[in-house]
């Protein structure tokens, strides 16, 4: 994503870094502290059943965060670049809001979708009453959480500049 931004769009590239490190941060922070705490007994964290279940923290995550990091960056990326400040300018015939809650929304559903099959297929393929590592689980969901926090901040500007006329 960066070596396309030319060095000419300097701007440009200032606000993908600060955006990266605005969404990367509070994201992993959380979403790895949060279940460290809820979870009550490390040894006895399941996918989809009892007090202790994953499934309650990551498939919310997996919806809400892409949807709301794709739907901010557009609107900030188009507002940039309506502004003259993006180094590059959209088609006169671009409707932004439908490109917005399009992409954000298909971001967060087949991300979600991703991450449930992930989870079934792991369901299935455990032995009955198998539990995880609550400890290895909250590092690995913020993990996810960064990594989701990287690509969905990337991608979408990404895909505007393809749309860009001259």
């Amino acid at each position: 994503m960066f070596k396309e931004l030319k060095s000419d769009d300097v701007r440009l590239r200032k606000f993908v870094q600060r955006n990266l490190l605005f969404y990367l941060i509070p994201n992993v922070i959380a979403n790895t502290i949060i279940p460290y705490f809820s979870f009550k007994k490390f040894d006895a964290v399941h996918l989809f059943q009892g007090e202790n279940c994953v499934a309650r923290f990551l498939l919310p995550m997996a919806l809400l965060l892409p949807f709301i990091i794709t739907f901010d960056i557009l609107k900030k990326t188009i507002a940039l670049s309506e502004e003259g400040k993006a180094g590059f300018v959209l088609p006169d015939n671009f409707t932004k809001n439908k490109f917005m809650f399009k992409m954000a929304g298909a971001n967060g559903v087949i991300t979600s979708s991703v991450i449930l099959l992930f989870m079934l297929l792991v369901q299935a393929s455990v032995p009955k009453d198998y539990s995880f590592n609550g400890d290895l689980l909250s590092i690995l969901l913020g993990v996810l959480a960064g990594t989701l926090s990287v690509v969905f901040t990337l991608w979408p500007i990404k895909k505007v500049m393809e749309l860009k006329t001259a």
